[in-house]
């Protein structure tokens, strides 16, 4: 995939540089979890083919689920009559759900089916510890539904080696077409996404962000909201979770086979912009020890502005692809010299080729001190 940016110059004018590109080689970062300061961390990494855990921080530490509870709407709509039992309606929902994470559909579904009722049987059923529906405050709330790495690692278990072949086909089908860009305008690729070539297939979860590219702006996100107008008094959650600290969840699949199952459940200091989250839980995503992944070739380098653009060719009248979150770390396979663009004071004709985007970006917003990024080939 590719990137080409170039911010609004008003944009610009408030944004500053930011730190040196990451250069290190990933055969030299070490095997085991790196968390990023003030980030808290869940994480678990089965590998199937061993049946161990490669990797466990704070492994049964609950966090609010966000969108990854989506799943587990999910699978509680199919388990008794499978997915060829929904509606044209309803599957369309599930899919929309699934692979951009639509907010509507879930809070439908929510709504719907019994609320926390969906988790309490979700939690009977596959046997999760750390697992409650949302607390009796927010019986609407659906991403306020308690979650940890071990349990989520025992949600795809059950998918992959359970669950009938038709439901393990249509969710995880669905999984492994995850869409870049959410339904909210949220970049969704972060994480197992951005740290791994597929084979992969992706839940992720975000809340309490204001922006996360894709479109340049966006109202405040919680994914966590539903419609609580017919919502009746719940039961309190057996489990307290952290409500206020943006969280930031990847979850998924990597590997020939579905190797390998990991869960990177995430907090974040109040007020953290959406592209620091997203390139703190990529840094630390890169660091895990999951057998099976391959990693993409290329330079990991800072960005600053916003409102950057992914553009399919070095020119700034060149299709716009996406936009990128505000401050995001990003993926340099090689470089070219195309349109000159000036941002005052800069002024630069190299462009730089992101492959996860398929498409290119100006080199002035790469957090580099030259116009060509040292050690970056020429495309």
């Amino acid at each position: 995939m590719a990137l080409a940016a170039v911010l609004s110059s008003a944009a610009a004018a408030m944004a500053t540089p930011g730190s040196a590109p990451d250069v290190t080689p990933p055969a030299a970062r070490a095997a085991t979890a790196q968390v990023p300061a003030g980030v808290t961390a869940g994480v678990a990494v089965f590998d199937r083919q061993t049946g161990t855990f490669t990797e466990q921080v704070n492994a049964a530490a609950p966090f609010r689920s966000a969108s990854v509870v989506k799943i587990l709407i999910a699978l509680d709509l199919v388990w008794n009559n499978g997915p060829d039992a929904l509606s044209a309606a309803d599957r369309s929902r599930v899919d929309a759900m699934l692979r951009g994470s639509d907010d509507s559909a879930a809070s439908y579904f929510w709504v719907n089916h019994g609320q926390g009722a969906m988790i309490d049987r979700m939690v009977s059923r596959l046997g999760l510890f750390d697992t409650a529906r949302p607390p009796a405050t927010h019986p609407g709330f659906w991403g306020y539904t308690a979650l940890s790495a071990r349990d989520t690692v025992t949600v795809y278990r059950y998918l992959l080696d359970r669950a009938p072949q038709s439901v393990r086909d249509y969710i995880m089908g669905n999984l492994r077409q995850s869409t870049r860009c959410a339904t909210d305008g949220y970049d969704q690729h972060f994480g197992i996404a951005g740290a791994f070539n597929r084979p992969w297939a992706v839940k992720q979860g975000w809340s309490g962000f204001e922006s996360g590219g894709c479109t340049a702006t966006r109202a405040a996100s919680t994914t966590a909201h539903s419609d609580t107008a017919t919502a009746a008094p719940a039961p309190a959650s057996a489990t307290a979770i952290d409500l206020a600290r943006p969280a930031l969840h990847t979850t998924g699949v990597v590997g020939t086979g579905d190797r390998s199952i990991v869960a990177v459940l995430t907090l974040h200091p109040e007020g953290t912009e959406y592209g620091k989250a997203y390139t703190d839980v990529g840094r630390l995503t890169r660091s895990l020890n999951v057998p099976g992944a391959t990693r993409p070739a290329g330079t990991w380098i800072g960005t600053w502005g916003s409102g950057v653009r992914v553009r399919a060719q070095a020119t700034t009248t060149s299709t716009a692809l996406t936009t990128l979150p505000a401050g995001v770390e990003v993926l340099v396979s090689c470089q070219k010299r195309g349109q000159q663009v000036s941002v005052p004071p800069y002024v630069n004709d190299w462009w730089a080729y992101l492959p996860q985007y398929g498409g290119y970006m100006t080199n002035i917003y790469l957090s580099s001190p030259d116009n060509q990024v040292p050690g970056v080939p020429i495309c």
